[in-house]
């Protein structure tokens, strides 16, 4: 986007604020399309710290998320339970967890897309 939609920036706060974790949202960005389930960023960190901390291989990686986020202005989007649409199916089945950022958002809507994975 050439000018931030603030609109977004507002839902990010909202979300940023911890009175809500279930706000579900479809954005385009860089061609692909992400749907999910919005997370604090302090949340969306920890449990990606966890995810890292649990394996042999990236261990070293969690304390890189561990770290607390600044108190600014929202500048990403952080989903859970989140896929990629591709055609008619959503990659990964069990959902992600992925960080956009709001700048490069190019059209946004509520909600989950549907999508089928037969």
């Amino acid at each position: 986007m050439s000018k931030i939609d603030e609109l977004l920036v507002d839902v990010a706060r909202l979300v940023e604020s911890g009175r809500s974790n279930q706000m579900s949202l479809t954005v385009v960005t860089g061609g692909a399309v992400i749907t999910g389930r919005l997370a604090p960023e302090a949340v969306w960190r920890q449990r990606v710290s966890e995810v890292l901390a649990d394996s042999e291989r990236l261990a070293a990686f969690a304390a890189v998320f561990a770290a607390a986020p600044a108190n600014e202005s929202p500048t990403h989007l952080h989903f859970h339970l989140a896929r990629i649409l591709q055609g008619t199916m959503g990659i990964p089945e069990t959902g992600g967890m992925y960080r956009v950022s709001i700048a490069d958002i190019s059209a946004w809507t509520m909600g989950d897309v549907s999508y089928s994975d037969h």
